[in-house]
């Protein structure tokens, strides 16, 4: 848009402001057209119609020869001026005229705030200038559309978009040319170029929220404008400009801008909202599970994933990303496991993301390893990932503890993921046919009878894992019921409980008829049945029991000889102490290591069971059950 000081500078038009009138206050005035008057439609009471905003009034014909009718109606004019909010008055005089304006109308220029101007330039001068506003008004007209358009194409499909502010505020520099920044009392949202953050921080921080809410501007070329509904709302859009002021287009497109930033920011805010609920409802559910509880976590999160946790068998993943990236990797984790997996932040450790997904008969692999694996090359090399393998759903914790120590492993290959590796995975070693036909032959005095075996099953998978009192809790139970079940399932399976060999034998058991296939064909009376002795003798499971210990075996601590003698007695601290000659501090403190340098709990039944399985494997100084309750001796 042309101004009043642009129109003073071509020299066609001769034209200066009047003697006595601040040019420096008026020359930014826009001029968004141009009016001519005859001093005879001026004394006739022209105009008689409401002005143009930003119009110019040029008067041709005048003489001042004392306090006439002239200036009256000069005077009258300058007052509509005002109130219409024209730029400016603009008296043509003859060339060469000394007919200086009165001094009341150089007064009233002050007074009124309408500057007055004086030309000698001929009208056709004139006619071409009207010309060139009436251009520059359309051409103006044709930019604020195609700005509002534009703008309007930057509203996202989701107004959820993290990325939708910066867009506008880039959007907005490049067509303002103006520094943007959009911030709430936390944090910079958007900045465009990225040092506006910097420059404008003193603005928002002197400048109240009140006097930003109006729009009016905080400097010369500064302004703040609330995004939210009401004032003293947080998030405020700062715009700042080093040349020109800006005109009243520029500040309705401002205005345009801002309410799409507070749609955003509203969005925003409700979005994070909701997913703040989202999340501490999956954390709950993972907690739930973790300590046992499958039916509370199902309801916990029925609302928010209906169906995901239906399912009886599950997988856990480790994710592990440096402490800065882990609220981004969160999200991305989440966006590729969508509807197929649990995503949290580890509240346990900073650096750890948990990726617990459930498995269904059928679809162990449904490709959310492999996504994993994918996300954390993308990631960077300092990201890991390790998984389990497949754990019935009350014993996550378990399965948690092998996806922990597959990812330490993790660290060590050259794709930075250890899914169920064999050193890991102990179960996924053990032929699986053979495995499931012993399982089954130890179990069989169970699993006769439908209705007993449903009971059994559940009963004995958490007594086993938990102290009695525990198990009762989770399974709401009377804790002489849980005891009763055990006994008699000891029992029929003629073993005891109170031996560690057995309850790992039959926790084993129990793990691989609730989660793995079941053979191809079904057990018949009298038929083979593989010994424990037989699935623990293959390469692989020596493999796996001299990868596990061979951290323990490099500590100056004879770790090996505690843990072994701690087993022989059933996992009992004192006769165990008595019988090394060592304080129970200092067995304690060596179980301790050993927990560490095999990334096991030895507090739980899995980690109890890959400790004796790798003693008997690699050092044959510890005993194993075998089915029907026998014991095979040491070697």
């Amino acid at each position: 848009m042309l101004t009043l000081g642009m129109l003073a500078g071509r020299a066609e038009l001769e034209l200066a402001f009047a003697g006595g009138v601040d040019a420096a206050r008026f020359e930014a005035v826009g001029v968004a057209g141009l009016t001519a008057l005859t001093v005879s439609q001026l004394l006739e009471g022209e105009p008689q119609r409401r002005l143009d905003a930003g119009c110019l009034v040029l008067v041709t014909g005048l003489q001042f020869r004392g306090r006439g009718r002239a200036e009256v109606a000069l005077e009258t004019l300058m007052e509509q001026l005002a109130l219409d909010a024209c730029a400016g008055l603009v008296v043509s005089l003859a060339p060469g005229a000394h007919q200086p304006l009165p001094q009341a109308i150089r007064d009233l220029s002050h007074a009124l705030s309408v500057p007055v101007l004086v030309t000698t330039a001929p009208l056709r001068e004139w006619a071409k200038t009207r010309h060139r506003l009436q251009e520059s008004r359309l051409a103006g007209a044709e930019l604020r559309a195609s700005q509002l358009t534009t703008l309007v194409q930057q509203v996202p499909s989701e107004l959820a978009d993290p990325r939708a502010m910066q867009r506008i505020a880039d959007w907005l520099a490049r067509a303002l040319q103006v520094q943007v920044l959009v911030s709430d009392p936390h944090r910079v949202l958007a900045a465009s170029p990225a040092t506006a953050a910097e420059a404008l921080a003193p603005a928002i921080i002197h400048s109240s929220v009140d006097a930003a809410a109006s729009g009016r501007p905080t400097g010369p070329h500064t302004r703040l404008i609330s995004l939210g509904p009401a004032r003293g709302a947080g998030t405020v859009l700062a715009i700042a400009r080093g040349t020109a002021p800006f005109d009243d287009a520029e500040v309705r497109l401002l205005g345009h801008a801002a309410k799409l930033l507070g749609l955003l920011d509203q969005a925003r805010r409700e979005y994070r909202a909701a997913a703040e609920t989202s999340r501490a409802a999956r954390r709950a559910a993972v907690e739930l599970l973790l300590d046992g509880e499958v039916d509370k976590a199902r309801r916990v999160l029925a609302a928010q994933a209906p169906g995901l946790l239906d399912a009886d068998t599950v997988r856990v993943f480790v994710v592990d990303v440096p402490c800065a990236h882990r609220d981004v990797a969160v999200r991305r984790c989440e966006v590729v496991t969508e509807g197929r997996a649990l995503v949290i932040a580890d509240p346990r450790a900073d650096r750890r993301i948990l990726v617990v997904q459930p498995v269904r008969p059928g679809r162990a692999d449904d490709g959310v390893g492999a996504d994993l694996t994918r996300l954390v090359a993308a990631l960077g090399a300092e990201a890991s990932v390790g998984g389990s393998g497949v754990y019935s759903m009350s014993l996550l914790a378990d399965a948690l503890r092998e996806a922990s120590a597959a990812q330490g492993f993790a660290l060590l290959q050259p794709d930075a993921a250890a899914l169920s590796a064999p050193n890991t995975d102990l179960i996924g070693l053990l032929p699986p046919r053979d495995a499931q036909l012993w399982a089954r032959s130890l179990l069989d005095p169970l699993m006769r009878h439908d209705g007993q075996w449903e009971q059994m099953r559940e009963t004995l998978s958490m007594a086993l894992a938990h102290p009695y009192t525990v198990a009762a809790r989770r399974l709401n139970l009377h804790r002489n019921t849980v005891t009763r079940r055990v006994a008699r399932a000891a029992e029929a399976l003629r073993v005891d409980f109170a031996s560690v060999a057995d309850r790992i034998a039959v926790g084993l058991a129990l793990e691989l008829v609730t989660h793995r296939e079941p053979p191809a064909r079904s057990m018949t009376p009298g038929a083979y049945a593989p010994t424990l002795h037989s699935l623990l003798s293959s390469p692989q499971v020596t493999a796996w029991a001299d990868t596990l210990l061979r951290s323990a075996r490099g500590d100056r601590r004879d770790l090996i000889t505690t843990a072994t003698v701690w087993l022989t007695h059933e996992a009992h601290l004192e006769p165990a102490a008595r019988a090394l000659g060592l304080s129970e501090a200092t067995v304690r403190s060596h179980l301790r290591a050993l927990e560490a340098h095999m990334s096991r709990d030895l507090g739980s039944l899995g980690g109890l069971r890959d400790l004796q399985f790798a003693l008997y494997v690699a050092t044959g100084k510890v005993e194993i059950a075998e089915s029907r309750g026998v014991l095979v001796p040491a070697t």
